[in-house]
């Protein structure tokens, strides 16, 4: 009897290997967290698809509540603008109340995965543990993650800020080995500027990016580090700001919370990184 080993990437679907050229693409993610009904997700869905200006230069992608998933993901059929989800359980299937699998999301159409939010660990719970395999449950499904990292003010005001994500990413990485046709986003998102209008300085921005591409290629193989690994800021972004932060070398986009509840600015963003 003769057995063929098949690798994990050819399990993970056509339309996720065939696009390699993503990496090279700015990325602009919306957040919209528990803020929008069911018909307002709709009619933001609609308005964005048809508002944004395709471009080969940058990704857009839309995270709707678990609820509007399905509706979201049939508005966005055969448009550039991609499905994405708030969160992910670290199993296929089991008894888990209230949890939604990697597999179900990628049958829904999602292709990005928000995963370890500060509002996750904050007020559930989450542990670095616990983000590390839904991490993997993730990446094994096909899925791409978009892994959330910052301090807190008191953390920042210490100067502990490299500290920390050092040992986030640390932990919430281990034991990750990337095949080539696998995809990250890691966000950085300082705690203490989520929903607050409040931005860390460009610079101080890309300090921490540094860090974390550092990390990505103690982790990895620099070519790998570099080629499937995108870095972007969060953290009361806004049509404002984006455009201080942009211009950074290793800023790859953004995760958009506030600023993407109303289209109209979200779509400022989304079209002028382009």
């Amino acid at each position: 009897m003769i057995v063929f080993l098949i690798p994990r990437a050819w399990l993970t679907g056509l339309s996720i290997i065939t696009n390699g050229n993503d990496m090279n693409k700015k990325i602009i993610i919306a957040n919209w967290k528990m803020n929008l009904s069911p018909q307002e997700h709709l009619v933001m869905a609609e308005t964005i698809k048809k508002g944004v200006v395709v471009s080969d230069n940058r990704e857009v992608v839309l995270c709707p509540s678990f609820t509007s998933l399905s509706a979201v993901g049939e508005v966005l059929k055969r448009s550039s603008v991609q499905l994405g989800a708030q969160d992910a359980f670290w199993d296929e299937v089991g008894a888990y109340t209230g949890e939604e699998s990697p597999k179900t999301l990628r049958e829904l159409g999602c292709r990005y995965v928000i995963i370890g939010h500060s509002e996750r660990r904050n007020f559930l719970g989450e542990t670095d543990q616990m983000i590390n395999k839904k991490l993997k449950a993730v990446l094994a499904s096909g899925l791409r993650p978009v892994l959330c990292v910052g301090e807190t003010l008191e953390e920042r005001q210490a100067k502990k800020t490299d500290l920390v994500i050092f040992n986030q990413l640390t932990k919430d990485l281990f034991g990750i080995h990337l095949l080539d046709n696998e995809q990250v986003v890691i966000a950085y998102e300082p705690i203490w500027a989520i929903g607050t209008g409040q931005t860390v300085m460009p610079d101080q921005a890309e300090q921490v990016f540094r860090v974390i591409r550092q990390n990505t290629i103690d982790l990895w193989p620099k070519l790998m580090a570099n080629n499937n690994v995108r870095i972007i800021y969060g953290g009361s972004a806004n049509e404002n700001n984006y455009n201080n932060f942009i211009k950074l070398e290793h800023c790859a986009g953004f995760l958009v919370g506030t600023a993407s509840l109303k289209a109209e600015n979200f779509l400022a963003i989304c079209n002028g990184v382009n």
